[in-house]
């Protein structure tokens, strides 16, 4: 087993059971994300639909929002596995990414799957390239 893989088996059952608590009438896209932090805790978030699209709450970012708000110190998650139903893989939005390059590690690793075995994975400056960070 490959060390994504080994990863992939330990978050997620947290994403796919995040996506069961998902708000998601206007899109029935049910998502859930897990974060995996330097003391190998957990944080979970799923995705909360709005009428106003804009004020949608992605499953990425609440799931970093919980991390952040459980004393998780910033540019230290270095994994988040995004879980979607029907998507094969479903890469994060802008919005998630921007806020991804201010949370988490440089050498962090994001992963979207809809199983265990199949996934696709990207690394947060991939994802990102030049993102706006203040020094």
């Amino acid at each position: 087993m490959s060390h994504i893989e080994k990863i992939i088996a330990r978050l997620y059952t947290s994403a796919f059971k995040a996506s069961e608590n998902a708000y998601a009438p206007y899109s029935g896209a049910r998502v859930g994300a897990c974060v995996l932090d330097d003391n190998g805790e957990l944080h979970t978030g799923c995705n909360v639909e709005n009428a106003s699209y804009g004020l949608t709450q992605c499953a990425e970012r609440n799931a970093l929002a919980a991390a952040v708000n459980a004393g998780v110190e910033p540019r230290s998650a270095h994994t988040l596995l995004i879980f979607a139903t029907g998507f094969d893989s479903l890469a994060p939005c802008g919005a998630c990414r921007q806020v991804m390059s201010e949370l988490m590690a440089d050498d962090a690793v994001v992963i979207s799957c809809h199983s265990e075995s199949d996934y696709r994975s990207w690394s947060v400056s991939e994802l990102l390239p030049d993102a706006f960070i203040l020094s």
